[in-house]
């Protein structure tokens, strides 16, 4: 149970939710399926499977998980059918169909052809640690952690909560340790990096398992590009790649933290609580070291 991408909020001190408070705020947003005319559902489903358990915690950290479900019906398919249904109505009225009955048709078959749709599944985590307020998106994309965001404001009527913003922008701070060849205490620079000109055309750079302690770098950053992403690893035990929008992406743990949660386990309920709570552990303190290196959150 470890996050690969980090969506990063603050949570106001305002926060008082035990993890019984919460799920039983979560219990009028459960996941129920989509029906058969439905395109998406969404809702709160047990994090590690037990039906009885909306939230999973552990040493006062909680988890919880939205559960997706989305049809997909290709849009070729729909124009498919509605072709062979519009060319019935042309001979039955003796005259091509307006916009109206084009639209009308693409409609009813798609309500036709729900039912018969693919289903795609999906979860995201989001970890809530009230200790040091932090609350986690494990999502790629800022859309997803909004779908998952706004259904916690669902389930609790209000969320006081707020983006993680820094002192120092991301992308001023990766420039200059590039710049410098020196990453903050505690961090070391990886392999992998972007770089982006702030012209209108942002013509970009990408270095993949390169060295970045090279002149061809530099020389880039001189010439007025800004690093948008770089990959870092944390106290030799956590490697990501920061963005420029303080997302954190790609995280990987090195083998060492993984046998530590398989020693520690029986089964595989005690494994997903180890992982658990040595993700919590060192998340919380790579988040705090990070920014403290990006000059301390902003007022």
């Amino acid at each position: 149970m470890w996050f690969r991408n980090l969506q990063i909020f603050r949570l106001a001190d305002t926060w008082q939710y035990t993890s019984d408070e919460l799920a039983a705020a979560m219990q009028k947003g459960i996941f129920v399926g989509c029906h058969a005319t439905d395109t998406m559902a969404r809702g709160w489903v047990a994090p590690r499977g037990n039906e009885q358990e909306l939230v999973f915690s552990q040493q006062k950290q909680q988890l919880v998980a939205l559960g997706t479900e989305q049809k997909l019906l290709p849009a070729a398919v729909v124009r498919q059918y509605a072709e062979e249904k519009l060319i019935d109505l042309e001979a039955a009225q003796g005259y091509k169909p307006g916009r109206k009955q084009v639209k009308e048709v693409m409609e009813q078959m798609t309500l036709e052809l729900l039912p018969r749709a693919f289903v795609k599944r999906s979860l995201t985590y989001v970890w809530i640690d009230p200790v040091n307020r932090w609350l986690v998106v494990d999502a790629a994309s800022s859309q997803r952690a909004d779908d998952a965001i706004e259904q916690l404001k669902l389930s609790l009527g209000e969320l006081p909560l707020s983006l993680l913003k820094t002192q120092l922008a991301p992308a001023t701070a990766m420039t200059q340790w590039l710049a410098e060849g020196t990453a903050p205490s505690g961090f070391s620079i990886d392999r992998d990096c972007e770089l982006r000109a702030v012209a209108e055309e942002r013509a970009a750079v990408r270095y993949v398992r390169h060295n970045l302690d090279s002149e061809d770098v530099r020389n880039h950053i001189v010439a007025g590009k800004t690093v948008t992403r770089l990959s870092l690893t944390w106290q030799d035990r956590v490697s990501f790649v920061l963005t420029e929008q303080m997302q954190i992406k790609r995280v990987a743990v090195l083998d060492i933290l993984k046998e530590d949660a398989e020693r520690q386990a029986e089964n595989a309920d005690d494994l997903f609580a180890a992982n658990f709570s040595l993700m919590c552990g060192n998340l919380a303190q790579l988040l705090a070291n990070l920014t403290e290196s990006l000059g301390g959150e902003s007022e």
